[in-house]
């Protein structure tokens, strides 16, 4: 007997494309969640890496650190010479510049928002009281949103400086929140226009004669510090703050004896003053 012919399997069904039940909307909205958590999560840790503004000192307070690093040994600065700044000067050539005594005029355009005029300011502060004397300064700290932020530093706005050999004029733009505060003249303006060509501060015009912009050294080194901290740092002329500051100091004293023919002879003449400006030409 015949065995009967093996019957043939069924031909498979054909498999159903799977459909998604997944809403459209739902893949954009778990990336904008993603994107969420991600700026939640930077701004946590910013919080928690970002130094505290610190609180602004007394008038008492501030006094005694002005006069702290004001009165600092003539050898201490001089062994600091350049430090560790970053030489930013450079000449320039325009009507010499004279400020409201007719002396040579040291201009300054910054804002109190801004870390590196935080930073430029200590340098500032203690070259022109090699010259003469401030009265009115008052401690802040840059932005707490920007970078380097809550720098300590002072700031210019109600400070007033007498010397009998350099005119020092300064506007600062914005408070630390970039509220306006104060606004240059047109003329002061032109200055920033002509010579300050990368739009950035601070700004410091010597007389027409020399010019910077920018700080001569990186805000890092300030951070998470008080104005007390810092003083106290530049008592160590080997420290990272006394290089930064004392050797910016010497590179702005060197600018300014430049447009007072070396006078007075005490601050001017010595080596390492006398070495920068060879170099400023």
């Amino acid at each position: 007997m015949s065995r009967p012919a093996a019957k043939r399997p069924p031909a498979p069904r054909p498999l159903r494309k799977a459909v998604s039940r997944t809403p459209s909307w739902v893949a954009p909205a778990a990336a904008v969640a993603g994107i969420a958590l991600l700026v939640v999560a930077f701004l946590v840790i910013r919080w928690y890496t970002t130094p505290p503004a610190p609180t602004p000192l007394t008038v008492d307070a501030t006094q005694q650190v002005v006069a702290s690093i004001t009165s600092l040994p003539a050898t201490e600065l001089d062994a600091v010479g350049a430090g560790s700044a970053n030489n930013l000067i450079k000449p320039v050539s325009g009507t010499p510049l004279t400020g409201p005594n007719g002396h040579p005029e040291v201009f300054y355009m910054g804002a109190e928002y801004c870390p590196y005029c935080a930073a430029e300011r200590w340098p500032m502060i203690i070259a022109l009281s090699q010259f003469g004397t401030f009265s009115g300064l008052q401690t802040t700290s840059s932005s707490s949103t920007d970078v380097y932020p809550n720098t300590p530093t002072f700031t210019f706005r109600s400070a007033t400086f007498t010397s009998q050999y350099v005119d020092f004029v300064s506007v600062e733009t914005t408070d630390r929140n970039q509220n306006p505060l104060q606004s240059p003249t047109s003329a002061q303006q032109a200055l920033v226009t002509k010579y300050d060509t990368s739009g950035s501060i601070p700004f410091v015009d010597f007389g027409n004669r020399y010019a910077f912009d920018g700080a001569m050294y990186l805000p890092d080194v300030l951070s998470g510090t008080s104005w007390q901290a810092v003083a106290d740092s530049l008592a160590q002329s080997t420290s990272p703050q006394a290089k930064a500051i004392l050797g910016s100091a010497n590179l702005i004293t060197a600018a300014i004896c430049r447009l007072t023919a070396d006078q007075p002879a005490t601050v001017c003449s010595s080596s390492s003053i006398q070495a920068i400006e060879q170099k400023l030409g």
